[in-house]
């Protein structure tokens, strides 16, 4: 009888080891499963410079609205009671994470989450922080090294979970900074990182805290006794009664310690009051099973080490005198199922430590804007949710400039309506950040879909990208002229005129390009007063039209000069050569054709340049261009032509762009063409007349797309100019003096820090959008297409065949006019 009860014993026994062995494989392979199953993102917060009203706002409210990204995870699917107790059933985990890589030194913020939370963390971080940028990682980040030694802390409470311990309302600075400044002083090739494991507890705290009150408050029990029966944990709580037995005074030693227990009741009685409360307060508040991981990565173990102990040493703000945590060093021999639980982020129930929102918010939360460290990796500027009105298809002369992304959703942004184009469109941003690209891909588009287009590079390199991808259909459609062409030049002459209106435009602008082209103090009313007598005079004869390279011959060659004079009909004209050049004689007559001669000299004694503005006819019609929906491409190279040569071009260009728009007059507005111009660094090549264009070539159909790199470039009148009238705005990433400008642009969306902050590639922008201007909002351009560069010589030597002129002849009939030999 016996045997047979010692067997089923053996085999019930037998059976529950075996059940709970089975149970424990379970267990392990739920969570390795878990572990591969996870999601990871980063988290970029923005850092901005905060305005004053954001500076009464208290850092502890700002990192208080943490609580509430962990308050999401509360909701997480609980499981059943076969999946808890038979099922190994694990609940889902969410891990967070600030590392800084080995060779980086940027301190980032991460969060991983099992797949079927992904969004619901994305939705629980921007429902919070709606400026925070939440991408996912592909793959993952490591802070080791093959080679790097490692050290590694466990992390956990001094005391019983029910004794908080000291949270971020208490502090008087902000307890990550702390930790992130010992991060921020490890060296490039070393790593760091800090990792909290959180999982919602199925504790039921509050019944646990009343039974410690009930027995602290009613039976009269020590704080210790009262936990440790809280807890189950019958041996402490037999060794706590018998300590409070044992140390109990008898009768008569009562009385002769009554006085004494009297002094100290009341200060046992504060205590306990202290006590109770702090346990009250860590039981209001929803709790979390975690697990906290510190890494230190270094060449030698010893420097190792000492990165873990720095970090560890952060942790020593949250002691009070209840509580605190307290630090286990990972020893050699369970250093590999330390980095295992740490790769894997795997929740270890042996390392488990319970905090409530408050706490666990005070240990990790998201940088906020006032943290000092340096090397946070912040959110370079905000996402904005575009406007609604962009349709997926774009029309012709609808352009696309880019997409916007706004929580993991790309859009299509482009322009709405031909009309909004009209308004005009101006980009500004640093050297090297994108400007280009967005030029290169809208022109690109123009050519595509037929329409006119105009490009002024003072570079070259946007030119020689565009004849690249030039559609075939369209090569007979370009003019190409390049200023640096020395053997087929192509002739461009200011002093062509139809109408006298445009006569006197064309003088009165190039007037104002001599103003920008030389310092003030070398230009006056004398200059412009001889000059403006010149070019009439030149001008007088349609049929035999001068250039700028015959002034200087018209003030020292009497014969050409009487036989221009013979055509003006101006009295005023008249006079000034008749009587008071003639009559200027000696010293003075050699000054002032000095001071006149040497301007234009400086052109005209350029072999380039002669070739170019001595042509008495210019190569090519702007305004047929323009009607006729050609492609006018100028390619200005600074570094071939010369900075100052490329300027008076550009400048020439320009004007009698704005010329020919304004012969549109006498064409009904519904048959103008429209015609893009594009203007790289603008600033070289438009005078103060730039307010006229902007304001009157919409009418004209002459929209412009004006770009340059900073503020200061522009003189205060044609930047109030431009800011006043273009309709659509981009900025790509700008200095600070362009920022604390361009920032009543963009506000309250973007500020200062934001424009300061912009990837390459990206830009914030305020489109006309049905006449209306639009919120601003970012946008990343997309990415150019490639073209046929064996087709870029073949459209050259096209259109020079068609415009450009040979070099022998052109210098022949220059030397003819202006009597000079070469």
């Amino acid at each position: 009888m016996w045997l047979i009860f010692v067997i089923i014993i053996v085999i019930v026994l037998a059976s529950f080891i075996l059940t709970k062995l089975i149970f424990a494989k379970k267990k392990k392979i739920n969570r390795l499963s878990q572990s591969l199953e996870m999601s990871l993102f980063e988290v970029r917060m923005p850092k901005y410079e905060r305005k004053e009203q954001d500076q009464k706002q208290d850092f502890k409210a700002l990192i208080q609205q943490m609580e509430q990204v962990y308050a999401s995870f509360l909701y997480v699917r609980k499981p059943s009671l076969k999946q808890k107790y038979l099922g190994g059933y694990q609940m889902p985990r969410v891990i967070l994470e600030i590392a800084s890589k080995v060779g980086e030194s940027d301190i980032a913020f991460y969060a991983a989450v099992p797949n079927f939370m992904e969004g619901g963390l994305e939705k629980a971080i921007q429902g919070v922080f709606p400026q925070a940028i939440v991408e996912k990682v592909p793959g993952d980040y490591t802070v080791f090294e093959p080679e790097a030694k490692v050290a590694g802390r466990r992390v956990f409470l001094k005391d019983s979970f029910y004794f908080p311990i000291k949270t971020f309302k208490s502090l008087e600075k902000d307890p990550l900074s702390s930790i992130t400044n010992a991060l921020s002083k490890i060296k490039p090739e070393e790593g760091a990182a800090i990792q909290v494991v959180l999982k919602p507890s199925l504790l039921d705290i509050k019944k646990k805290e009343e039974r410690i009150l009930s027995a602290i408050v009613e039976r009269g029990h020590g704080v210790r006794l009262a936990v440790a029966q809280a807890n189950r944990h019958w041996t402490a709580a037999w060794l706590f009664a018998f300590l409070d037995a044992f140390f109990t005074a008898g009768p008569k030693q009562q009385q002769q310690e009554q006085e004494r227990q009297g002094k100290e009741m009341q200060k046992e009685r504060t205590a306990n009051d202290f006590i109770i409360q702090a346990v009250k307060a860590k039981a209001q508040e929803q709790i979390f099973e975690v697990n906290i991981r510190l890494v230190g990565v270094a060449p030698d173990l010893g420097r190792a080490e000492e990165i873990a102990e720095h970090i560890a040493g952060a942790f020593a703000q949250f002691s009070n005198t209840l509580n605190g945590f307290k630090m286990a060093k990972v020893k050699k021999r369970w250093l590999k199922r330390f980095l295992y639980d740490f790769s894997f982020r795997d929740f270890n129930p042996k390392e488990k430590i319970i905090l409530n929102l408050e706490e666990l918010t005070s240990v990790y939360h998201f940088p906020m804007p006032q943290l000092e460290t340096p090397n946070i990796k912040w959110a370079k500027n905000k996402e904005t949710t575009p406007p609604t009105e962009f349709s997926e298809t774009v029309g012709a002369g609808l352009n696309l400039i880019g997409q916007s992304s706004y929580r993991g959703e790309d859009k299509p942004i482009s322009f709405v309506s031909r009309d909004d184009r009209r308004r005009h469109f101006y980009i500004v941003g640093q050297t090297g950040v994108g400007k280009s690209t967005l030029l290169r891909e809208m022109i690109r588009q123009d050519i595509e879909k037929g329409e006119g287009v105009g490009v002024i590079d003072p570079n070259g390199d946007l030119v020689e990208d565009i004849l690249a991808i030039i559609p075939k259909e369209r090569a007979d459609d370009v003019v190409l002229f390049e200023s640096f062409d020395m053997q087929r030049p192509c002739g461009l002459n200011m002093l062509e005129w139809k109408t006298p209106d445009q006569r006197d435009f064309a003088i009165s602008e190039m007037i104002g390009i001599y103003t920008k082209l030389f310092p003030p103090e070398i230009i006056g009313p004398m200059f412009e007063h001889y000059m403006r007598n010149a070019m009439l005079a030149l001008m007088a004869d349609k049929n035999d039209l001068g250039t700028l390279a015959e002034i200087p011959r018209i003030f020292t060659d009497k014969a050409f000069m009487e036989s221009k004079v013979a055509h003006v009909t101006d009295p005023l004209v008249q006079t000034f050569w008749q009587q008071e050049w003639s009559q200027t004689t000696g010293q003075t007559r050699s000054d002032m054709l000095g001071y006149v001669v040497s301007k234009v000299g400086r052109f005209v004694g350029n072999e380039m340049m002669r070739n170019i503005i001595g042509q008495q006819k210019s190569s090519f019609d702007l305004e047929d261009i323009m009607n006729n929906k050609k492609i006018f491409l100028a390619n200005l190279s600074k570094g071939l032509t010369g900075e100052m040569n490329a300027s008076l071009l550009g400048l020439i260009l320009v004007s009698k762009m704005q010329l020919a728009a304004f012969r549109r007059a006498s064409i009904a507005q519904e048959d103008r063409q429209d015609f893009y111009l594009y203007i790289d660094e603008f600033q070289n090549f438009t005078t103060d007349s730039i307010a006229i264009i902007l304001s009157e070539a919409r009418k004209y159909r002459l929209n412009l797309i004006l770009a340059h790199q900073f503020m200061p470039q522009l003189t205060e009148q044609i930047r109030n100019a431009v800011i006043g009238n273009v309709g659509s705005i981009a900025c790509f990433r700008v200095g600070a003096m362009d920022a604390e400008f361009l920032e009543k642009q963009f506000e309250p969306e973007f500020s200062r820090y934001d424009l300061l902050n912009i990837d390459n590639f990206n830009f914030v922008v305020k489109m006309m959008i049905n006449n209306k201007i639009s919120s601003p909002f970012k946008v990343k351009t997309v990415k150019p297409k490639e073209g046929d560069i064996n087709m870029a010589p073949l459209i050259k030597q096209l259109s020079k065949l068609k415009y450009a002129r040979p070099r022998n002849i052109v210098e022949r009939e220059i030397a003819e006019r202006t009597k000079l030999t070469f």
